[in-house]
């Protein structure tokens, strides 16, 4: 009998944590990622993305700022610093200037376009199909 090493498992998809109060938007949202062919996980506050997601490590995360609880610019800060490689954009009907610096902006409303244009631009891996 042979026994072989377990051959390494390349992930080359994308893995997307939606996190927005607004049932519709996390149904739009997940839709247009879906659809572009990516991963998607949503939590519908921080405290259930952090409990839920907190060990998965996501490419990207695309936060409300708008949330109860734990608000969208503690969970990007605690992101930033807890999974660094993860890229974080900021959705809001605020005005992209009260949006905190150093992520990407996706303003609501948000078509399919601003999803794979921001994908196209920031996720290396994600190949256009």
């Amino acid at each position: 009998m042979t026994i072989t090493a377990p051959t390494a498992v390349v992930d080359d998809r994308v893995h997307v944590l939606i996190v927005d109060d607004s049932e519709d938007q996390l149904l739009l949202l997940r839709t247009y990622f879906e659809r572009s062919g990516c991963d998607v996980e949503v939590a519908s506050t921080a405290e259930e993305a952090i409990a839920s997601h907190g060990y998965v490590n996501p490419d990207l995360a695309v936060i409300d700022l708008v949330l109860p609880g734990m608000d969208g610019w503690a969970l990007a800060s605690l992101m930033t610093v807890d999974k660094p490689d993860c890229v974080i954009a900021i959705t809001s009907v605020l005005d992209a200037e009260d949006y905190p610096a150093g992520h990407l902006s996706l303003p609501k409303p948000v078509t399919r376009a601003h999803v794979r244009q921001m994908l196209r631009e920031s996720i290396p891996k994600w190949v256009e199909g």
